[in-house]
């Protein structure tokens, strides 16, 4: 017999498709096949996933994104990807279809669902995203990696964490260095795609510190392909070494060397730093589903491991000021990293493997 087949279904950005990364690295090794379905976007994001694993490019369209046209052809696109996604799973029967949101999920997920297939979905952030809000209640399973997350009345949930990748556990728990009058490295993160407000904010902040804090900082700043030369400049102009990028391949390694890490709250960036264990200053994407970004980040803040800094509240003055608190402070910044470390779920992709290995077991 062939071994059983999992169809992972994510799409869209790095938040979906790193978690089904590390989910599909832990079932290759269990002994499983793995197929990622998952759109052009999403695509991009897929060249850390191992190369035993088949991607399957699907048609899918957001029904909210694009002009008039584009939302009239969404739906369209969306059936040819169901169609497409039955007779792949007609030829080759997965055991399993786990969904990690975004809309090339649907196309799988409804496939399964007509197949009458088991299938889970995986959640990341504090507030169900639109697909899996649709599929909540036409699921076996759910797992959940922000908890509390609002979920529909009657549905029932298991909080397994955000799982990460390999590289990431390969760091976890890294022992912290703490801020000293010695080279400290700041590490600024957007998200997958960057975070324009970061780039407006965090270089000024940055200049603003005192010199004997700023004479030390070299920074890790990852900023949108449009926005990397005037970030670059801002640093070189206040005499700061940075490594400005639109994207960085060895992100764990440079959140392990860091001191103090910026970021947005997306679902994947804080089980990263909750994993490895550093503190953070958090700002909160104001305009997410559900608020969903400042619910990822209540469980880092309400520990002591992490600053929230509303985007409505957030300037160069109050960033430079909040950076300074965690630099100026090395006890207290050992006291964050620890309790980020007490937020982590490293276990996060065995949890979700036993899910897959039942429901599979229910399938076979």
């Amino acid at each position: 017999m062939s071994a059983p087949l999992l169809v992972i279904a994510a799409g869209g950005t790095g938040g979906h498709m790193f978690p089904a990364q590390a989910l599909a690295e832990a079932m290759l090794a269990r002994g499983w096949r793995v197929k990622l379905s998952t759109d052009a976007r999403g695509a991009r994001y897929a060249g850390g996933f191992p190369r035993q694993v088949e991607i399957a490019r699907v048609a899918a369209d957001s029904l909210a994104r694009g002009g008039l046209v584009e939302r009239i052809a969404a739906p369209f696109r969306l059936g040819v990807g169901v169609v497409v996604a039955l007779v792949s799973m007609l030829r080759d029967r997965p055991a399993v279809v786990a969904g990690f949101g975004g809309y090339p999920s649907f196309p799988a997920l409804t496939a399964a669902i007509a197949l009458k297939l088991p299938r889970m979905i995986h959640e990341q952030n504090g507030v169900l995203g639109q697909v899996n809000e649709l599929y909540a209640r036409r699921v076996h399973a759910i797992g959940c990696g922000t908890w509390p997350t609002d979920l529909p009345d009657g549905v029932e949930a298991w909080h397994v964490g955000n799982p990460v990748r390999a590289a990431v556990m390969e760091r976890a728990g890294a022992p912290y260095i703490p801020p000293g009058d010695y080279p400290m490295s700041i590490v600024a993160i957007g998200g997958s795609q960057g975070a324009r407000v970061l780039s407006d904010t965090v270089p000024a902040a940055i200049a603003a510190l005192p010199e004997h804090l700023r004479r030390h900082i070299r920074v890790s700043h990852q900023a949108r392909e449009e926005d990397v030369a005037r970030v670059d400049l801002a640093y070189a102009q206040a005499g700061i070494e940075a490594d400005v990028r639109p994207f960085f391949n060895d992100i764990p390694a440079r959140l392990a060397e860091a001191q103090l890490v910026i970021s947005r709250a997306g679902a994947s960036s804080i089980a990263d730093i909750s994993v490895i264990g550093r503190p953070s200053i958090l700002i909160p994407y104001p305009y997410a589903t559900g608020d969903h970004q400042t619910a990822n980040a209540r469980g880092l803040v309400e520990a002591g491991a992490a600053i929230l800094i509303p985007e409505s509240a957030l300037d160069p003055a109050a960033l430079s000021a909040q950076i300074a608190t965690v630099l100026e402070q090395p006890e207290g910044a050992i006291r964050m990293a620890h309790a980020a470390l007490s937020c982590g779920r490293p276990d996060a992709a065995e949890r979700l493997v036993e899910i897959v290995e039942a429901l599979g077991g229910e399938g076979r």
